[in-house]
C-alpha cells in the first residue's frame, strides 16, 4: 500500500485491557493497513461520539455484556450506551451483534437451539442430553434429570458461559449424591466417552480451522465415587497435562474415531443460520461407541492463537460482509459449499495470530 494514501474506513476495536496484552497490535495494524483500514482503540468508559468516526466495531464485551444483563449498574450504563449508539449509527458493521451474542451468554439456551435442529441427529450429530438446575434440592433436580433424559455421569456447568472464572469451572457427577455440589443455575450434560480427544473449531465467517487437544478421560456412572472437579483451562488447552486426560487400561484398545469434516460444515451452517455470529467456535467430541458427533459447547471470539493467518482472514470477511452489505442490503450468508479449512490451504500470508480468551 502506498504510504501517502488515505484509510478509506475506520475499525473500532475494543478487547479489555488483560486480553489486550495478549494481542499482536502490531501485526493486526499492519494487515488493516494493507486493507485500507485505518484502526481506533475505543475506551468503552466514554461516549464513542468523542473517540472519531468508526465503521466497524469489531469487541469482545461478553464479560461485560454477561455482567449487565445481571444487573450490575457500571456495567449496564455502558452496554446501554453502546447500544444507543449503534442504534443512532446503523450504518456501523457490529462484529459480533450484542444481541446474537447474548444468545451464547447462557449455555442452556443454546444448547436449547441446537436441540431443536432435529435434523441433526439424522445425520450423526447431537448435543448431548441436558437439564438446567434452579434449586439446591437433590430429589427435585434428579426429577428433572430423570425427565430431560439426562443420565450418569455428568458434566455440571454454570448455566452463564461468560463473565468470570467461575464459568469455566466443571464437575464430574457419577451419581444422585453427588448433586450436592451442584450451585444453581447450573446445567448438567449426559456425559459422552470420547477417548481424550477433544476436537476444537474455529470460525471466521465461511473460514474455518480445526484443532485437536486433550480432553476428559472415559467415565462410567458409579455409586462410590464422589464428584471431580475441573477447570477446562487445566484440562483441554494445547499443552494441557492433567491426568484427568490420561485414559485407564481398559479403555486403551478403544479404537480412535475419525472426525468427519462435512459433518463440521453442517454445523457450521446451522449456528450461522441460528445464532449469526462471524466470531465464534464450538467444541465436538466423538462418541467412543456410535462414532456420532456431539456438539458440547460453543464460544463466542475465542483463542485463535493457531488460526493462520487469522487477521487477513477477519479483514477478507469484513470486505466480503460490506460488499454484501452495499449489493443487497444484508450481511454474507455462509454457504456450505464456500467454506473454507484453512488449515488446509497454502501459507499465503504468514501465520498472523491472536489469542484473545
Amino acid at each position: 500500500m502506498n504510504v501517502n494514501q488515505s484509510f478509506s474506513k475506520s475499525l473500532g476495536i475494543w478487547i479489555s485491557d488483560k486480553k489486550s496484552q495478549k494481542l499482536n497490535w502490531k501485526e493486526l495494524i499492519v494487515s488493516c493497513n494493507s486493507h485500507g483500514y485505518n484502526i481506533v482503540k475505543l475506551d468503552i468508559e466514554k461516549p464513542f461520539e468523542e473517540q472519531g468516526e468508526i465503521n466497524i466495531f469489531l469487541h469482545k464485551l461478553t464479560d461485560v455484556i454477561a455482567s449487565a444483563d445481571q444487573g450490575e449498574e457500571k456495567t449496564s450504563i455502558i452496554i446501554n450506551r453502546i447500544e444507543q449508539y449503534l442504534s443512532n449509527h446503523p450504518n456501523v458493521l457490529v462484529i459480533d451483534p450484542l444481541d446474537n451474542v447474548r444468545i451464547l451468554l447462557n449455555r442452556f439456551n443454546y444448547y436449547s437451539i441446537l436441540k431443536e435442529e432435529s435434523s441433526l441427529r439424522k445425520i450423526g450429530i447431537f448435543t448431548p442430553t441436558f437439564a438446567e438446575f434452579k434449586t439446591n434440592n437433590i430429589n427435585e433436580n434428579y426429577d428433572i434429570m430423570r425427565q430431560n433424559g439426562v443420565t450418569f455421569p455428568v458434566i455440571c456447568k454454570p448455566t452463564v458461559a461468560h463473565g468470570s472464572k467461575l464459568a469455566h469451572e466443571m464437575v464430574v457427577i457419577f451419581n444422585k449424591r453427588g448433586l450436592s455440589v451442584c450451585k444453581p443455575p447450573c446445567v448438567v450434560q449426559s456425559f459422552v466417552n470420547h477417548n481424550a480427544v477433544l476436537h476444537k473449531i474455529f470460525v471466521v465467517g465461511n473460514r474455518y480451522n480445526i484443532a485437536q487437544r486433550p480432553s476428559l478421560k472415559n467415565f462410567y456412572a458409579s455409586d462410590d465415587l464422589d464428584p471431580i472437579f475441573y477447570s477446562t483451562g487445566e484440562v483441554c488447552k494445547a499443552d494441557s497435562q492433567s491426568t484427568l486426560s490420561i485414559l485407564d487400561p481398559q479403555d486403551m484398545a478403544d479404537r480412535n474415531m475419525c472426525l468427519n469434516e462435512d459433518k463440521i460444515k453442517t454445523i457450521i451452517q446451522i449456528l450461522r443460520r441460528r445464532i449469526g455470529l462471524v466470531l465464534y467456535g464450538f467444541d465436538v467430541v466423538i462418541d467412543n461407541v456410535t462414532g456420532n458427533h456431539a456438539v458440547i459447547d460453543i464460544n463466542v471470539f475465542p483463542s485463535y492463537d493457531n488460526f493462520p493467518n487469522f487477521f487477513e482472514h477477519l479483514l477478507e470477511c469484513i470486505e466480503e460482509m460490506e460488499c454484501t452489505e452495499n449489493s443487497n442490503g444484508v450481511t454474507e450468508v455462509c454457504s456450505r459449499n464456500r467454506l473454507i479449512n484453512v488449515g488446509s490451504c497454502s501459507n499465503k500470508y504468514g501465520v498472523v495470530g491472536m489469542n484473545i480468551n
